[in-house]
């Protein structure tokens, strides 16, 4: 159980520091409190997206892997961001990526500060 707290709290400051960089993405809410806990459900709903719909792709798009040595994964990592943005969308979550190479750019700038928080963070479970 810990270990899921972690993981939420990296994708939360991922996805906030996607939001701070990027223009295209954007967090809306009236205060400070609504948009961390905005920020906290679209990190629950990337999380899920990850951990249900990325593995279907990522053995669907296999061969790209080898054929492209897993540059690939930019564009899965984009395609996630997209579909956690539709969800938050048919959710009514005040999240929205604008097209495909904004999230690109977002699909990056959160796997890496994503990478670097998991490898300070403590990792217990």
């Amino acid at each position: 159980m810990k270990n899921f707290v972690v993981k939420t709290i990296a994708n939360a400051g991922a996805l906030a520091v996607a939001v701070w960089v990027v223009s295209g993405i954007t967090l809306s809410g009236d205060s400070t409190a609504e948009k961390a806990g905005t920020l906290i459900v679209v990190a629950l709903l990337f999380g899920l997206v990850n951990l249900l719909v990325k593995p279907i792709v990522k053995v669907l798009t296999f061969p790209l892997f080898i054929l492209t040595l897993g540059l690939i994964t930019l564009v899965v990592n984009a395609l996630m961001l997209l579909l956690t943005s539709w969800l938050a969308d048919v959710f009514d979550v005040a999240f929205h990526v604008d097209g495909f190479w904004t999230a690109v750019v977002g699909g990056l700038i959160i796997s890496v500060v994503s990478w670097a928080l998991n490898v300070v963070l403590p990792d217990e479970d």
